[in-house]
């Protein structure tokens, strides 16, 4: 989540060791701000020393890392400051190079142990061996220098927390995340959404899902251009059954433009059709499968078809169940598309449909032959009424049923002089 740029800051460092050349000295900084702080004197490199490290310091501001570092390794001195001020400017050109990074943790963590260099110097290698610790995935080592540079400059800086809550977010431990988290939130001179997301991750994974939507209503207020926030919230509260909410959440996501995804839009249309209002949700589903969002296959056809349906749209519903038939050729759904061609009395549509399951080996046999018994017996084919209600007979979930229609088809048939 927050990436460091180390080559930076080394570079920097690096240009910050020296205020006046040539003579190498080596500048006091700001004074730390603790209660208990004492000045302390200001260090510079003793002459053999410092003659080395300007020659270094040529090559290095020459483009020539590895001259430089040739020319510090050579150095050998006892003295603590020399040591620790050779060692800094050591690790700060290895920082550079990402293949050194560890041994460049090496030096500068020699270099800051001693607390040998002068304040400012100090406080900035506490912070590089921190990011560097961070940059190399060594989580509670980063933490732990981190910490220490806040003891030692007694400073607070939100962007630290939130180095802080995203190494304890790398090492999963959720619970830990929120105290840095809201301090760096608390600190921020302007809102910071990489705070926001890891206070959000931290309540989710423990499933404390009250907190994690209320961080989410958060991020959606202080972040209203974000449209991955509208979402999450939304999933958010369908997670824990509010679909009101939730609808409400989609709805004005919807219409911000919000909504590119597939999953987004059904997510909306299974939201309508929860809270009762299937008209919505067929209309919609229509809109993005036009439109191409959706794809316009069996499965979603079908499921068009029954939002339809579930609309009391028959004829709508049996449109997309026939569209889904013609893809799939599955009997099913050209049983589905005769029976609501039947309930809307077009009963010849309706015919050519259930029949058309019936070829497809569809397994409602005896359903299908009472549907097109009755469809034939509105539109006075009585002999085809007839036989279709001898093989619903055949089947014992509509042989009762087909019993009592068949005296009632012969007499139809008598009366107006028809031979069965």
């Amino acid at each position: 989540m927050i990436k460091v740029s180390i080559k930076k800051l080394c570079v920097v460092s690096a240009l910050s060791f020296f205020t006046v050349l040539p003579s190498v000295v080596y500048a006091q900084g700001a004074p730390v701000i603790c209660p208990d702080y004492k000045k302390g004197p200001t260090n510079i490199p003793s002459e053999r020393t410092g003659k080395k490290v300007q020659k270094a310091y040529e090559a290095y501001n020459n483009d020539q890392i590895d001259e430089a570092l040739a020319l510090l390794y050579e150095i050998d001195t006892s003295q603590e400051f020399d040591r620790a001020f050779t060692d800094r400017f050591i690790g700060n050109l290895l920082a550079t190079k990402p293949e050194s990074a560890t041994k460049a943790l090496e030096y500068l963590t020699k270099a800051v142990k001693v607390n040998k260099l002068n304040d400012s110097e100090q406080a900035g290698t506490l912070r590089l061996v921190a990011d560097l610790n961070m940059q190399e995935k060594q989580y509670p080592q980063a933490i732990e220098w981190y910490n220490k540079w806040m003891a030692f400059t007694c400073k607070e800086e939100a962007e630290v927390y939130l180095r802080i809550a995203t190494a304890l977010y790398e090492q999963q431990k959720w619970a830990d995340i929120i105290e840095p988290v809201n301090k760096a939130i608390k600190m921020a001179e302007k809102p910071n959404k990489n705070a926001y997301a890891l206070k959000l991750t931290s309540y989710f994974n423990r499933k404390m899902y009250k907190e994690t939507i209320q961080v989410a209503e958060d991020t959606v207020t202080i972040f209203p251009d974000n449209k991955a926030n509208w979402t999450q919230l939304g999933f958010f509260y369908m997670l824990v059954e509010d679909y009101k909410k939730a609808l409400s959440t989609f709805e004005m996501a919807l219409n911000q433009g919000f909504l590119t995804k597939e999953a987004e839009i059904k997510a909306l249309m299974q939201l309508y059709s929860t809270n009762n209002i299937p008209y919505k949700a067929a209309l919609l589903y229509e809109k993005y499968m036009k439109s191409g969002l959706i794809k316009k296959d069996e499965k979603n056809l079908s499921t068009l078809a029954n939002t339809w349906h579930q609309a009391k749209e028959h004829l709508k519903a049996a449109n997309y169940y026939g569209q889904a038939a013609a893809i799939s050729s599955n009997p099913d759904m050209y049983s589905k598309q005769g029976t609501l061609l039947y309930a809307a009395e077009k009963y010849k549509d309706a015919l050519s449909a259930l029949q058309k399951a019936l070829d497809g080996g569809a397994d409602n046999v005896g359903r299908i032959h009472m549907a097109m018994m009755e469809a034939n017996f509105y539109t006075g084919d009585f002999r085809s009424a007839y036989q279709h209600v001898l093989e619903a007979k055949k089947d014992t979930a509509t042989a009762r049923s087909a019993r009592s229609w068949e005296p009632y088809i012969k007499e139809k048939a008598k009366n107006r002089g028809i031979k069965l």
